[in-house]
């Protein structure tokens, strides 16, 4: 299944940039920011200020990967174990 990468404009803090994700990531991305009642250029905007990598298409990718292992149980005790060693 193949998944288009689509570059969207948004708005961070007052500034327009261009970010390109696949439909499937955006998708995601506006799924988490509903959740979290959050709109998606402020979700973008915490990923950009706390990304350790420069590409910002990327910190998002891996923001959403997080997300979604960190909803599985055995991930997380076995990441939380990590942390603790």
């Amino acid at each position: 299944m193949k998944s288009l990468v689509v570059i969207r404009s948004i708005k961070i803090v007052g500034h327009k940039t261009s970010v390109s994700l696949e439909d499937d990531f955006w998708k995601v991305l506006r799924e988490i920011a509903v959740a979290r009642g959050m709109t998606l250029s402020d979700l973008v905007a915490s990923i950009k200020s706390g990304r350790q990598i420069g590409n910002l298409s990327s910190a998002i990718r891996l923001f959403v990967l997080d997300f979604y292992r960190d909803q599985l149980p055995d991930h997380q005790a076995k990441h939380d174990g990590a942390r603790a060693a």
